[in-house]
């Protein structure tokens, strides 16, 4: 019995138990070592090498420290308020009333997720600055500007006008989801207006609005690119970023506020779950129904259309400004350029195509290694029944509360003397450690694709094909991988193109001009007022493969989609 048991396990599960215990491997040295390293070293006395929290007590010595602390929490914590304010608007009268353009209005309000918040950064400065196009129409017709981009104002708008489709993704389908008939009884006990939204409405989205507004709270308190354009270094992520890169890597306050980076990410997650614990968000029938869509007044559809179009103009603004910078002359206290030409783009593809070639090397290398190590685990934790294989999704999903900044400094911690045999020089300054960085940052993405891939392959399938007479290997790579490809590949674009403009974990292992990518080509063009029009021409670059990847990836989702759908029905049609 026990010799029979031991060639099961031989045939069937020794292939996924090496795979498993790879990427288990893998996830250690490139996931759990640095971030665990980083972690010791901020309780670390930097001179007898003991447990300590000196370098803690330190940091809330510090008044600068202290002030970056509160300025994060506070440009956080506002952003969530701002991109409430513009999402909330969008999602209910999208939602709620029946006119159109609906569909085309959700379309545009995801459109700035598709451009990283530090290429917009400057392109709003031009716009909202204090000698902006908007302020110099304010000064010249009303005599007054207003501080948009003034200090952490800048910061709170440009990342609020990036994240907040967040908010507005998930607030629309909790309110797609929300049983009509509870606003009809509602209704029906007189409870109209803004009291049915604040007493009904709301609270029953409240569970999409706060996985919303918890990613916008995650992504704008570890931001390092926004800031640092802005030339706002009194907040955590450009201090941690600072101290490693201009003390170096034996100072201990670089550390410890990558751990404060890192437990703030872990903490709003979890309150977020608290917030929502205890309390009963269900529905009485499925899918609910959404809301009871009401046709408006002309009046009401004029107000509508007046905020909609309001507030489209200003999330969109980003991208208005980078294109007019990318083929503007001259901006310079002007409502726009002075004139247009095509030599920044000329100028990019002269002397900086180095930095296209490596992005599209390293995305597309991390790439494939997030959707190889996605399939695989997905199939090991979906099926087989080897033992820990939960821990395996749980640690590559860890890596979506480590920021880059952090994951940066944990690479050049661990790494800075593990010299490569075949090239002589230090694993943390080779072009290799970028790619695996990317890989590391964007492997969530890769497996949550994979996952909902697999769970929608039927187990019959496979047992069809073994019954058969097909090995567990080729019933693997002929059944089930074609039959997840959609997902597959919905990941390996939504990793490359997410990848191509990674900044905060990539600004920190670049060691030579010649290996940097397009997101550092962007950072260091726009440094300088001579090259902010090729640094805003390499940002159309970058916005068009995180766009033209976003289309593709929901391309091949929806007719992965349709596919099933098509089968589904031809299944039941042979059944019946």
């Amino acid at each position: 019995m026990k010799t029979s048991t031991l060639t099961a396990f031989s045939s069937v599960e020794r292939g996924p138990a090496i795979a498993g215990l790879m990427i288990a491997v893998f996830l250690l040295l490139f996931l759990i070592v640095p971030v665990g390293q980083v972690i010791f070293v901020a309780f670390q006395d930097p001179n007898t090498g003991a447990f300590t929290l000196i370098n803690f007590a330190d940091f809330f010595g510090n008044s600068l420290f202290v002030e970056s602390f509160f300025n994060s929490f506070y440009v956080a914590s506002m952003s969530v308020i701002v991109a409430s304010i513009i999402a909330m608007p969008l999602a209910y009268f999208t939602t709620r009333f029946n006119f159109s353009g609906a569909l085309l209005i959700q379309t545009l309000g995801i459109i700035p997720l598709i451009m990283p918040p530090f290429v917009g950064a400057v392109a709003m400065q031009l716009l909202f600055g204090s000698n902006g196009s908007i302020n110099l129409l304010l000064e010249e017709h009303l005599g007054f500007t207003i501080p948009f981009m003034e200090g952490l104002n800048g910061v709170i708008l440009v990342e609020s006008v990036h994240y907040f489709p967040f908010i507005l993704i998930n607030l629309s389908a909790a309110l797609n989801n929300i049983d009509r008939a509870m606003e009809e009884s509602a209704q029906n006990l007189g409870a109209h207006g803004t009291r049915l939204f604040r007493r009904i409405v709301f609270p029953l989205a409240m569970p999409g609005y706060v996985a919303g507004a918890a990613l916008v709270f995650i992504k704008v308190f570890d931001d390092l690119g926004t800031p640092l354009l802005l030339n706002i270094n009194n907040m955590l992520a450009p201090q941690a970023y600072l101290r490693i890169s201009s003390i170096g890597i034996a100072d201990p306050m670089g550390y410890v506020i990558s751990v404060i980076l890192v437990g703030f990410s872990l903490l709003s997650l979890w309150i977020s779950l608290l917030a929502l614990k205890d309390k009963d968000y269900a529905t009485v029938q499925k899918g609910g129904g959404g809301l009871m869509r009401r046709d408006l007044r002309t009046w009401e559809k004029v107000g509508c259309y007046g905020v909609v179009i309001l507030i489209l103009l200003l999330v969109l603004s980003p991208h208005i400004g980078l294109t007019l910078l990318s083929f503007g002359t001259v901006w310079s206290f002007a409502v726009i350029p002075d004139g247009f030409t095509f030599d920044h783009y000329t100028t990019v593809f002269d002397t900086a195509s180095q930095y296209i070639t490596n992005t599209l090397l390293y995305a597309g290398i991390a790439a494939l290694l997030d959707v190889v190590l996605a399939t695989s685990i997905a199939y090991i934790v979906w099926r087989t029944k080897l033992v820990g294989r939960k821990w395996l999704d749980y640690g590559a999903t860890a890596a979506l509360a480590v920021p880059g900044v952090v994951l940066g400094i944990g690479y050049l911690r661990t790494y800075h003397s593990f010299d490569v045999p075949i090239i002589n020089e230090p694993l943390a300054s080779w072009w290799v450690i970028i790619v695996i960085a990317m890989t590391i940052r964007r492997l969530p993405y890769a497996l949550r694709a994979c996952v909902a891939a697999i769970q929608q392959v039927s187990v019959m399938l496979e047992e069809a094909a073994e019954n058969l007479g097909a090995t567990k290997g080729r019933t693997v790579w002929r059944i089930v991988v074609p039959l997840m490809s959609g997902g597959i590949l919905a990941g390996f674009v939504t990793s490359f193109a997410t990848a191509s403009v990674e900044l905060s974990a990539t600004i920190m292992l670049v060691a030579k001009d010649s290996d940097a990518p397009l997101a550092f080509g962007i950072y260091e063009f726009m440094q300088s007022t001579s090259g902010r029009g090729p640094g805003a021409a390499l940002g159309i670059i970058a916005v068009l493969f995180v766009g033209i990847g976003t289309y593709f990836s929901h391309v091949i989702i929806e007719r992965s989609k349709k596919l099933r759908e098509s089968n589904s029905i031809v299944a039941e049609g042979g059944t019946t």
